[in-house]
């Protein structure tokens, strides 16, 4: 496997719940990357209308998931093509991997993270 990038865009768990968007900003079976104002990032998927983030940094070699394609609950690197559980950041390529997931609500048409 070699060395594993460090994400170092990725947000600081502090248990608030950030509102990023509108649930109509991601269609369904696409990816958004969402930029905090901490200069961190997640990546934001609709999976049929069920909204799931993660990091948004293969730790592979760092390529953004969020641009990457989705099929299904699986996002798949575009640099390599590793593969990701975007509910809850298990690596099907280097199971001794996994990235961080976050809790995801939507209310009033409004989406919402916990970081």
């Amino acid at each position: 496997m070699g060395k594993l990038h460090k994400n170092k865009h990725k947000p600081k768990r502090e248990g608030k719940t950030i509102t990023v968007g509108k649930i109509e900003s991601v269609p369904p079976g696409r990816g958004a990357t969402v930029k905090l104002k901490d200069g961190s990032e997640i990546a934001l998927f609709n999976i049929n209308g069920e909204f799931r983030a993660i990091e948004n940094f293969c730790p592979h070699k760092g390529y953004p998931l969020a641009d990457s394609r989705v099929y299904g609950s699986i996002v798949e690197c575009d640099l390599h093509g590793w593969r990701f559980d975007v509910r809850n950041g298990e690596c099907f390529t280097e199971k001794s991997c996994w990235i961080e997931s976050y809790d995801v609500t939507v209310e009033g048409g409004w989406i919402k993270v916990v970081v």
